[in-house]
């Protein structure tokens, strides 16, 4: 009987989640929220980033950019820092070569930047992890690029996919180099909606 009781209190508070509003059409996004059981419709940003600009100023433009209708709005995005140089996703085939072999055998960072927002309120934050490649041959790049990872990925590479070939070691939040800094989202969801979401 106390476990049949327990188990209509979590139905309950399953039932009272509020849906996210992913402020984003990337396919990682999605599958992380997916991953961590967050329910979650998706908007595409009305926001044009700007060539190499700050990750969380774009994730601020996008979140804004998109009416929740009520409910919270996230905006998220990711870039590579390497030596102090921004890098943003590959223009081309070549622009992915030159940021392959930038960061062979170097230790770069994966910044995200990231809103949570309602109409009331604004959480705004970025997380850093830091990404150590091996050193990488010609053959190596060239090899990976034939894969098609590179397209649409910051730092040309995707690290849940061949691109952890590439990788050394991390130190930091993996889901973050992934697209969506995870860690950060749960710890701001179970402040803000303590059970909402079944964190907290």
């Amino acid at each position: 009987m106390g476990e049949e009781v327990a188990l209509r209190g979590d139905l309950g508070r399953a039932k009272a989640r509020v849906t996210l509003v992913l402020a984003s059409t990337s396919p990682q996004r999605r599958a992380i929220l997916e991953q961590l059981a967050i329910p979650f419709d998706i908007v595409a940003p009305d926001f044009v980033e700007a060539p190499e600009g700050d990750p969380l100023d774009h994730a601020v433009g996008k979140a804004r950019s998109v009416d929740g209708g009520g409910r919270p709005v996230l905006g998220v995005d990711t870039v590579v820092v390497c030596d102090g140089r921004l890098i943003g996703k590959p223009r081309d085939l070549a622009d992915a070569v030159r940021m392959l072999e930038l960061l062979g055998g170097q230790t770069h960072e994966v910044v995200s930047g990231l809103c949570l927002r309602t109409p009331e309120w604004e959480e705004l934050h970025s997380e850093t992890t830091t990404v150590t490649f091996r050193r990488l041959s010609p053959a190596d790049v060239e090899r990976y690029l034939a894969a098609g990872e590179w397209e649409g990925r910051a730092g040309a590479y995707a690290i849940q996919g061949f691109g952890a070939s590439l990788v050394e070691r991390i130190d930091g939040d993996y889901l973050n180099v992934v697209g969506l800094p995870a860690a950060l989202l749960v710890r701001l969801l179970a402040a803000r909606f303590p059970g909402a979401y079944g964190f907290g």
